[in-house]
């Protein structure tokens, strides 16, 4: 059996992170909404200040917790996906994580990667997004500026709020094992195809594994985000943004300022949905591991990852 040092290699250069402030997304929203009618003329502005005064790139990661309603926030992260906005280009990257992957904690332990942001919470309540930010930031030794988090119920509320997504499934899938709001099982179904999803059937689709892999589960949550992204697009999708709005201010907790996230929408925009460069670590960047207490984990292969770092972080 492989032993943990046989996955080691040296890692990356780690640069100091940056320390950009606290904010949210409400003053943004606000904003938006009260200038619908002219929301074309300030995203114009906002292009022509971008290509003037060009933004620094914004490193994101985004969470995405186990939780369920009336449950607290000591919980895993079990969806972690980097994202990176860059003004220059323009270019839109996102990479997910699996969440079995075998890190260093910001304690020295190792133990899965989703387990940080559940250790903190249960330690110190509002710690969580902060350890998963620092974990992730110092395994792959990248600078990520800002943190976005949201539970199962946020998620399914901003879905329904823009009337539900089009996703295409790309294979069928039977999963005997997925777990209900009753801490129960039921089969779960998808069939082939292109179809409309409400906010429960899209978390349903984002969640379910044992009929496939890990892996497939975070393509399926990236094909959810490019869906929800030309679901926005879509003129009749338009007027539900107050919804939207709403949606968002009770669900999301990040501490993204606005002006970051203003400075940023240029670039989505330029880049669009399918523009975006949709990176999952699986194949050659990952080997399995057990553990010795008898866990089966992913071990990251640095030699294999690194490469996809610099291509789409430049670090």
């Amino acid at each position: 059996m492989a032993s943990i040092e046989d996955f080691q290699p040296v890692q990356p250069i780690r640069r100091p992170r940056q320390h950009l402030g606290s904010g949210c997304f409400r003053l943004l929203l606000r904003a938006a909404v009260g200038f619908f009618g002219g929301a074309a003329a300030v995203i114009a502005v906002l292009f022509v200040l971008n290509a003037l005064f060009p933004p620094p790139r914004l490193n994101i990661l985004l969470l995405g917790l186990d939780q369920r309603p009336g449950e607290t926030s000591a919980a895993r992260a079990d969806t972690m996906i980097m994202t990176t906005i860059d003004p220059d280009g323009p270019y839109a990257g996102i990479l997910s994580i699996p969440r079995d992957l075998w890190v260093t904690l910001p304690d020295g332990s190792l133990n899965r990667i989703n387990t940080a942001h559940f250790y903190a919470e249960a330690a110190s309540p509002g710690t969580g997004p902060e350890a998963a930010l620092k974990t992730v930031s110092s395994n792959f030794g990248l600078t990520l500026h800002r943190y976005l988090r949201i539970d199962f119920e946020g998620f399914v509320t901003i879905i329904d709020s823009v009337g539900g997504i089009t996703v295409n499934v790309e294979s069928p899938i039977v999963d005997y094992e997925y777990p209900d709001a009753q801490y129960g099982y039921e089969v779960l179904t998808f069939e082939a195809g292109e179809q409309h999803m409400d906010g429960e059937r899209a978390l349903q689709y984002a969640r379910t594994r044992h009929g496939s892999s890990d892996f497939g589960r975070a393509k399926r949550q990236q094909a959810i985000l490019a869906a929800l992204g030309r679901r926005l697009l879509q003129p009749d999708a338009w007027p539900r943004l107050p919804r939207l709005y709403l949606a968002i201010q009770s669900s999301v907790d990040t501490n993204l300022t606005p002006l970051e996230i203003i400075r940023a929408l240029p670039t989505l925009i330029a880049v669009g949905p399918d523009g975006i460069d949709w990176r999952v670590i699986e194949g050659a960047m990952v080997q399995p591991y057990t553990t010795t207490g008898g866990a089966s984990v992913q071990m990251p292969v640095w030699e294999q990852i690194n490469p996809a770092l610099l291509e789409m972080f430049g670090e």
